[in-house]
């Protein structure tokens, strides 16, 4: 008979490791003897090193086990007590060694009372049209989203009133089924009971078995200032429920921006197109435009083109991660006027032809243009 190996030397590890220092080693051991690195003739090495390494781990992660093995070494350590000589018993195989120490990272499904697996309720998502102003300043509002509430005639049970659930035949009540291909067994979800560990004989009329109906219920959310299109709020555990006893999942709210008539957004700035007549762009002025806090004033000069910008410092929105609040951009539009009269079109055909004798110093950009036509057609 062939001596066992010292477990420390299994797991690569000194007499003094720490819990987490075994826990590593062993998941390190675990990846790289894991049956999908190690086909054909290595699988054989590969279950004989895997088993090893299991009995190390579950023998020196135990304070105890650890302690009569590191007095007594492996006569310390009683080979009945885990499923007969020779070692450990590699019921599980590798499906339930990495179920124990790589659940995390697999996002493999917690076990709750009775030793079912628990699982977490999906997430839900709530869109919310608000307008410019209440992104501006925030709000408290309240929306109706579905949930769900105990089935008063079952009690929560899913059971008709008079009966009771059966233990699943299928998984003994467990909720999970193993499936063996050689040495590699997999865990997973039972078919029959879907993970509940109970089957339900003569379900409640009202809730169909469920042992929960459908509601709709209120909740007040808070839109924090400064909030933009396409951020969400999150409302922790207002989701889906979960199923055995998991966690609900969360409600996360969109926020939507309706259009605005005035203006537009871009992060925390506001930009809006602003009208005046062209004598107001020819002889300047002073206008009045909207901003969220109310009315400005902006003084026009002399010969205002149109598209010309003007910048009002700090009058734009002021961000949630913001210090300061952003800039209003007012874009000039200049109109043309329309459905003149005939005393209006001769003022201003005597206007163009005294325009035309003052020659290009009324309209420079024209008479740039003009010059470049020339340069082209010749």
């Amino acid at each position: 008979m062939a001596t066992k190996r010292d477990f420390y030397e299994i797991l690569g590890i000194s007499k003094t490791a720490s819990e987490d220092e075994i826990k590593k080693a062993y998941r390190k051991l675990a990846m790289k003897h894991h049956p999908d690195r190690n086909q054909g003739d290595a699988a054989k090495d590969a279950e004989v090193k895997f088993k090893e390494g299991k009995e190390a781990y579950e023998m020196l992660s135990d304070p105890q086990k650890r302690a009569a093995y590191d007095q007594y070494g492996h006569a310390g350590v009683d080979p009945n007590m885990r499923g007969g000589p020779g070692g450990a018993e590699f019921a599980g195989g590798f499906g339930e060694a990495f179920g124990d120490i790589f659940g995390d990272i697999f996002g493999q499904a917690r076990r709750g009372a009775g030793g079912r697996q628990v699982y977490r309720g999906n997430d839900l998502s709530y869109a919310m049209e608000i307008s410019l102003e209440e992104a501006a300043k925030g709000k408290d509002a309240e929306i109706r989203i579905p949930g769900w509430d105990e089935c008063d005639p079952c009690h929560g049970t899913g059971a008709k009133p008079g009966t009771s659930a059966k233990a699943c035949s299928t998984c003994n009540g467990s909720g999970q089924v193993q499936m063996r291909q050689g040495f590699f067994s997999v865990q997973q979800t039972c078919p029959h009971c879907r993970g509940s560990g109970k089957i339900i004989p003569d379900p409640c009329t009202t809730c169909h078995g469920q042992g929960k109906v459908k509601k709709q219920k209120t909740l007040e959310v808070k839109i924090p200032a400064g909030i933009d299109d396409g951020m969400r709020i999150r409302s922790t555990g207002n989701g889906e429920p979960g199923t055995n006893g998991g966690p609900s999942g969360d409600l996360f709210i969109e926020i939507r921006l309706k259009k605005h008539d005035i203006f537009e957004r871009d992060g925390d700035d506001l930009h809006c197109s602003v009208p005046i007549s062209f004598t107001t762009a020819a002889l300047g002025g002073e206008i009045r435009v909207p901003t969220l806090a109310g009315e400005a004033a902006i003084d026009i000069p002399e010969g205002t083109q149109n598209d010309k910008q003007f910048r009002l410092r700090g009058k734009g929105m002021k961000g949630l991660r913001s210090s300061f609040p952003g800039d209003l951009y007012c874009h000039i539009s200049v109109e043309t006027p329309v459905k003149l009269n005939e005393q209006q079109r001769k003022l201003l055909k005597e206007l163009d032809e005294s325009l035309k004798k003052g020659g290009a110093k009324h309209s420079p950009a024209e008479g740039g243009w003009a010059d470049k036509l020339k340069r082209f057609f010749n």
